[in-house]
């Protein structure tokens, strides 16, 4: 059986902790690899590492690093196929989402690749007499990111190009349950040209995190994942005086009103619902559909859901794959049950969809009158299961995702302007749609929420991304004609 290790200065490093953790393939539920975990002292050895290639790694040319990064971005695009094909062997999702989660990856390196336009400070020439001022970024040191297990390749990518372009040194620990992707995404980094240690792979489970979120020596540290344990991230990195970006949990609504194209409406909910097999924190989780739209979209987008094809992520054919395993499976089916107590009509039900083999398989549900007080809208379910809340009104419906603790995304399907406008306004989320299901920012914007579904003052890519793994300094500097100046320690005049 395969054994994956740690990829640490560039070489394979095997765990000697002892413990290890089994990687399936959810479309079989066979065990296909070993995953070794490592103690305290093999993360204190990781950051040992990054620490003595940050040193040199900070003075590499601008010039150096894009080339590296431009590199980088040729080789990932390349390699593509090989990517997604282990996207799909380890999570489930079909080649097709997978190669489309490389290709949002590729977006975040381009985007650092202009790292010398990024970089560029600001300068005041005689802010004072003879005094100039000048602002500059420079990097933090070592820094750290936790990853998913829904988008192994695409969220190490949100932060990997840019921490390194800007100068730091990289951990990566990615989820134990599909580690190979991004293990070959950090292989081809370092064939692009990335020094050895500056971008580390470090397999682990709470004991690493721990330790990365203890360690004096991690500057900051990105994470993504669920609510709870992102608030936990959050607090604990802090406490130990690191900079700290946490996105947690969603529940993302899809606002349709009345006047709203059903088509266009009905073929959104379900991609935006069911793509991925539910597991996106982006996913549309709860349609607010607004008076007399319920009824017709409802029958849309069950009707669209009994032609979807679910199966083996490797198959053409399929639309839709496994859940990432049999836990998480029988959790979201038990949803179903849950909905149905609480009075929730359940208007298709996944779990009478049969599939050959062991695979973690789970069919598509549809549950409507749901209402804010039951567990099924309260909890994030992050899986195949849509939920569909009727409201009287506009105003309703956009209270009721005001009201949500969550704040990821939230969309709205109309052909009115002024609805649009003013949920584009008083929408209570980090990332609004207009006739646009999942309003994931492109790599020059920034990703991230509001209310619990971010912990932190920084999103994720994109600007605020740079601005993230890099510190201000501000700049003040005189130099006195030598003819005439003397020696003056007092405070610059206007004079």
């Amino acid at each position: 059986m395969q054994r994956i290790s740690h990829l640490i200065g560039g070489q394979s490093v095997e765990s000697a902790s002892g413990r290890t953790s089994p990687v399936f393939n959810p479309a079989t539920g066979e065990q296909t690899a070993e995953l070794g975990l490592a103690s305290i002292e093999e993360v204190d050895a990781c950051v040992a590492n990054s620490t003595a290639a940050f040193d040199s790694w900070r003075d590499v040319s601008v010039a150096r690093r894009t080339k590296i990064l431009y590199n980088f971005r040729n080789l990932v695009d390349q390699n593509t196929n090989e990517i997604a094909a282990k996207l799909t062997a380890e999570h489930g999702k079909v080649l097709s989402d997978a190669a489309g989660e490389v290709s949002r990856g590729l977006e975040n390196i381009e985007y650092a690749c202009g790292v010398a336009e990024l970089l560029k400070g600001s300068y005041n020439a005689n802010a004072s007499t003879g005094v100039d001022v000048y602002t500059v970024r420079q990097p933090l040191g070592v820094v750290a990111g936790i990853t998913p297990f829904n988008f192994p390749a695409m969220v190490p990518l949100w932060t990997i190009p840019n921490a390194i372009a800007t100068g730091n040194a990289y951990i990566l620990k990615p989820s134990e349950k599909d580690p190979s992707a991004p293990m070959f995404l950090a292989e081809l980094a370092h064939a692009a040209g990335v020094p050895d240690g500056v971008l580390n792979v470090l397999h682990g489970d709470k004991v690493a995190v721990d330790r990365l979120l203890e360690h004096p020596d991690v500057k900051a540290l990105s994470f993504v994942g669920s609510t709870p344990i992102a608030k936990y991230v959050y607090e604990t990195g802090t406490a130990h005086g690191k900079r700290v970006q946490a996105l947690g949990g969603a529940k993302n609504h899809m606002l349709v009103l009345p006047d709203a194209d059903l088509n266009l409406a009905a073929d959104a909910a379900v991609s935006a619902a069911y793509g991925s097999a539910g597991e996106r924190c982006m996913a549309i989780s709860v349609v607010a559909a607004v008076g007399d739209i319920a009824d017709p979209l409802i029958d849309a987008i069950a009707s669209r859901m009994e032609k979807l094809t679910i199966g083996d992520g490797t198959d053409p054919i399929s639309e839709m794959g496994p859940l990432i395993t049999e836990e998480h499976r029988d959790r979201v089916a038990s949803y179903i049950d849950i909905g149905a107590s609480e009075g929730a009509r359940v208007v298709v039900d996944g779990r009478s969809q049969s599939f050959e083999g062991n695979g973690y398989f789970l069919g598509t549900s549809l549950l409507d009158n749901v209402t804010p007080e039951m567990q099924v809208y309260r909890d994030e379910i992050f899986g195949p299961v849509l939920c569909v809340v009727r409201c009287d009104s506009y105003v309703e419906a956009r209270n009721l995702i005001s009201d949500n603790q969550w704040g990821n995304g939230a969309a709205i399907f109309t052909r009115d302007g002024g609805a649009a406008r003013d949920f584009q306004e008083n929408a209570d989320a980090g990332m609004v749609g207009i006739n646009v299901p999942i309003p994931v920012p492109v790599g020059y914007h920034s990703f991230g929420g509001w209310k619990d579904s971010l912990f932190g003052d920084t999103t994720m890519y994109g600007p605020e991304g740079i601005r993230f793994f890099t510190k201000a300094k501000v700049l003040t500097s005189r130099w006195p004609d030598p003819a005439t100046s003397s020696v003056d320690l007092g405070f610059p005049t206007t004079s």
